[in-house]
Order: C-alpha cells, then structure tokens, then sequence
C-alpha cells in the first residue's frame, strides 16, 4: 500500500492550492478514503472523507465551505480543493484509508499558508 501526495506550497492567506493523492497496492474504489492533517507540535486531525463511490462527504467544521474533497477511482487518486486559506490551515497534509485499521502513511505535502 502507497500513497503519494502533492499539490501543496506556499500560499498567501486568502489563496488556494489543489492537492491530489495517488494511491497505489489496494483496491482504491473499493475504500472510504481520507484526508488529514498535521500542524507542528500538534496531533495528526482529520480534515475531510468521501466514500468509495463519492457520495457521501464529510468535513471538520474549521474548512467546511472552504474544502472540496473528490476523487478519480478511475485513476486511483483523491483530491482536496482548499480555497480562503488561512494561516491555521499551515499543516502537513496525508491521504489514507478511512478505516482506522487500514490506515497508512505517506509523506505528506506541505502547506504553508503566510503573508
């Protein structure tokens, strides 16, 4: 199981970045799927989730209205449009499966969100 994330950077507060992760060694439309966060000196925080076939979403209040997330089982990759950036969103950003049991970590992609 591997996962590759990219798409992050730095960015001004008010900007946006699109973050996209590959997902290789499972079957991937088969799977809820998440994406999380990690600030410095705090814990890793979930921020948005979808559901094997897309329908179903879910997002921690602190991005809703500001975060899409969506994904392509076709190729085997997720997405999370983040839009209204603000400096609290500074965090290094993963993607993994949704079950606790099944997570697994890549190496993230950093954003930074300052003026």
């Amino acid at each position: 199981v591997q996962f590759v994330e990219s798409g992050g950077g730095l960015v001004q507060p008010g900007g946006s970045l699109r973050l996209s992760c590959v997902a290789s060694g499972f079957a991937f439309s088969m799977y809820s799927m998440s994406w999380y966060r990690q600030a410095p000196g705090k814990e890793r925080e979930l921020v948005a989730n979808i559901n094997s076939a897309g329908g179903i979403i879910n997002y921690v209040d602190s991005v809703k209205g500001r975060f899409t997330i969506s994904r392509d089982n076709a190729k085997n990759s997720m997405y999370l449009q983040m839009n209204s950036l603000k400096s609290e969103d500074t965090a290094v950003y993963y993607c993994s499966r949704s079950r606790p049991d099944l997570r697994s970590w890549g190496q993230g992609t950093q954003v930074t969100v300052s003026s």
